[in-house]
């Protein structure tokens, strides 16, 4: 599910905990906002589509789809596109941007995927991970409907704004979650997420047999200068979101024959 970052310094815990990131009660709102503004649309996605390069041919499930922006820009560019979100608000929306015959459906991915094992070539996670507090069965099933050789590109929280976010500071060691009311078009939502240290991000990856191919910080659009020049250079030089580019070692087919 993409996002905004628009998180305030200080935190303040969620208004309503019994109806943390309920997407469909705020659905159309979020997508607006989503659409153009400078984290997502000249930062998030462009560095997504960065990393995934040609995509030509490729099967990808875009994990967390949101409202279907990111498979937009991968379907247009040659690629197969399936997306899936835990939010029918969402999938309702993607599915009106992307037609009728979209390959799309309500699913979590904290539980077993609607897919055949190595049914695709790629899964696209953006900013999705930081929803789920256990990354192991999540990355287990990621890596289970990947072809050997297929690849994970993903994208979250980054780890040191996660930790340097709230006061007072909390243990950067451990996986500790976080609440506040996240306010965007004149609506506010209760939202939570999971931050853990960069260390335990790369444990989970190597421990569900992922090989990590690129640790990414990139830099916003140069055309987002003019666009948004009071936010601009603060994106460009301060941390915000990190991607990850990881594999399915090809060798993977034979050692689990």
């Amino acid at each position: 599910m993409e996002r905004s970052t628009d998180v305030p310094e200080s935190l303040a815990p969620a208004t309503d905990p019994t109806r943390v990131n309920d997407y469909d009660s705020f659905a159309e709102a979020y997508s607006a906002d989503n659409e153009n503004n400078l984290v997502n649309a000249y930062y998030e996605r462009p560095g997504m589509v960065a990393l995934a390069g040609d995509v030509t041919g490729r099967r990808i499930l875009d994990a967390g789809c949101g409202a279907g922006a990111l498979s937009a820009v991968l379907r247009d560019r040659g690629a197969v596109v399936t997306g899936i979100d835990a939010s029918a608000g969402m999938v309702a929306l993607a599915r009106r941007r992307l037609g009728a015959d979209a390959a799309l459906q309500v699913a979590d991915v904290s539980e077993r995927l609607p897919f055949d094992d190595g049914a695709f070539d790629d899964v696209v996670a953006s900013l999705v991970l930081h929803y789920v507090e256990d990354w192991g069965p999540t990355l287990a099933e990621m890596r289970r409907v990947l072809t050997p050789g297929g690849r994970l590109i993903a994208s979250v929280d980054h780890p040191f704004v996660a930790y340097a976010i709230q006061d007072p500071r909390p243990d950067y060691s451990a996986t500790t979650s976080y609440s506040f009311d996240w306010a965007f078009n004149g609506q506010s939502a209760p939202m939570r997420f999971w931050r853990r240290p960069l260390h335990a991000m790369t444990d989970a990856f190597t421990t569900a047999g992922f090989r990590i191919c690129a640790i990414s910080e990139p830099q916003p659009d140069p055309a987002a200068r003019d666009l948004f020049p009071d936010d601009f250079d603060a994106l460009s030089t301060k941390p915000c979101f990190l991607f990850f580019v990881l594999e399915v070692p090809p060798s993977a087919a034979g050692s689990e024959e």
